[in-house]
């Protein structure tokens, strides 16, 4: 069997930088085991694989991503990079797709060169600055805030840029992952993403990241519409902006490779 395969760095505007995702687009879905081997084998944060939802249907696609070592509930960069290739490889009309995913419906959309990712917002729960997180991360937040990761808070970008985090205490934290953010310098805040549990020690730009983030900012800074970078060491920029129940992400992608899997 021969597949198709793209490869797209995310967030970003230009290859080397920001997420790499591989893309497989299928004409049905492979065995579960399968699509993890391809993921392993390709040994990028996420792979995203998508086929047809149906003919009456063009612009919709059910989209699936996996790490190297599990299949995940929501993943934003690998979700730009299919939306990338459907609409610059595959003739897909650029403000009409669609993905139904684990994570419910969700529509990419286009402003000017940036695609636009149309995501649940995930606000976090408050909670005591614990122990172990400061463990983890060696320093210690002004706050932290629970949803589907861990998102501490720090004063400070340089706080945040000098994180040494030890990768076998996050992945024993009850948690999916741990975000670490603050005020940006030049931005309106700086993330990183630490997902070792996933296989992704840290992530280089994280699109689900910013359903908590986006949030946060948005009402700690008054405003909706966020300029944020992720200061991983290939770097991430996003626009984002809150919607209440929604978050709009948005970023550049760039395809890096065309290829062919033989399975």
């Amino acid at each position: 069997m021969l597949l198709k395969l793209y490869q797209v760095d995310a967030f970003c505007p230009g290859v080397f930088q920001g997420n790499a995702a591989g893309v497989v687009p299928l004409d049905a879905w492979l065995p579960d085991a399968t699509m993890q081997a391809i993921a392993m084998e390709n040994n990028q944060a996420e792979t995203a694989f998508f086929i047809p939802a149906a003919p009456a249907e063009p612009f919709d696609f059910h989209l699936r991503w996996f790490t190297p070592v599990l299949e995940m509930d929501l993943c934003g960069h690998a979700t730009l990079a299919a939306a990338h290739v459907l609409t610059r490889h595959m003739g897909c009309a650029r403000d009409a797709v669609r993905f139904h995913s684990r994570s419910g419906i969700l529509a990419v959309g286009r402003d000017g060169d940036r695609l636009v990712l149309d995501f649940p917002s995930r606000p976090g729960e408050r909670q005591p600055v614990t122990l172990e997180v400061t463990q983890a991360l060696g320093a210690s937040p002004a706050e932290l805030y629970l949803a589907r990761d861990v998102m501490a808070v720090f004063g400070s970008e340089a706080e945040v840029r000098s994180l040494s985090p030890d990768i076998g205490r996050v992945a024993a934290l009850d948690a999916f992952a741990v975000i670490a953010t603050a005020p940006g310098d030049e931005v309106d805040f700086v993330s990183r993403f630490f997902a070792p549990k996933a296989g992704v020690p840290e992530d280089p730009a994280t699109g689900s990241s910013h359903c908590t983030l986006t949030p946060y900012w948005a009402d700690r800074l008054g405003k909706n519409d966020l300029h944020a970078l992720q200061l991983s060491r290939r770097g991430g920029e996003f626009f984002c902006r809150y919607l209440g129940d929604r978050v709009h992400i948005a970023g550049h992608a760039v395809t890096y490779l065309e290829g062919t899997i033989h399975v």
